[in-house]
């Protein structure tokens, strides 16, 4: 069985044009089979944008997992971000965050393939992350721990998780690395946590 968060060149291809309609707009996203939320955009990535364009504005943003760019991407359309970085551990996922990228013109951002932070050496004023539940908990709580160390001073760690699949757990163990973490919205069972020291 193929996972998202791992490199599986022998899926075929189902490529699909996903629509996201945010603030008055309509944004449109290439996705294709071996991708997180394939099909659809994810309710969980939709409460996330709404809730993140309502806090404040930050120059730099890291987007840990991707996927074929939603958070990243839109979140620069819209200027909450003067400049993002991308990563994942999936290819494919690169492969299309590229080409989204590349559909909205966007020369302030910039993505690359890297399993969790390994690739990443700068420090950055947001990091979002849509956890891959199914990567098992300990891969989930390395990229808490790890986005610590990659935060600039006043920096926030924002996260969404659904209660149902680990968000009172993961705020606890969240609490353990950062000073300060607060619940910004909860809707259809998805927690919008935001971290920070």
């Amino acid at each position: 069985m193929s996972h998202y968060y791992e490199n599986d060149p022998t899926l075929r291809s189902k490529r699909k044009t996903l629509d996201l309609y945010l603030n008055d707009k309509k944004l449109s996203f290439v996705s294709d089979s071996g991708v997180f939320s394939n099909s659809q955009i994810d309710y969980g990535s939709f409460t996330f944008l709404k809730t993140l364009l309502k806090e404040n504005k930050v120059e730099t943003l890291l987007d840990v997992g991707c996927g074929y760019g939603i958070l990243g991407i839109t979140l620069c359309y819209f200027g909450f971000t003067k400049k993002a970085t991308l990563i994942d551990i999936n290819e494919k996922a690169i492969s299309l965050t590229k080409e989204n990228i590349d559909n909205y013109h966007l020369d302030n951002v910039e993505c690359f393939v890297s399993n969790g932070f390994e690739k990443i050496t700068s420090k950055y004023a947001a990091i979002v992350i849509n956890p891959p539940i199914r990567a098992g908990k300990e891969v989930i709580n390395k990229m808490f721990a790890d986005s610590v160390k990659h935060l600039t001073q006043n920096g926030s760690l924002y996260i969404v998780i659904k209660k149902s699949l680990g968000a009172p757990s993961a705020i606890k163990y969240l609490q353990t690395l950062y000073a300060n973490v607060l619940i910004l919205n909860k809707d259809k069972g998805y927690y919008i946590i935001k971290s920070y020291n």
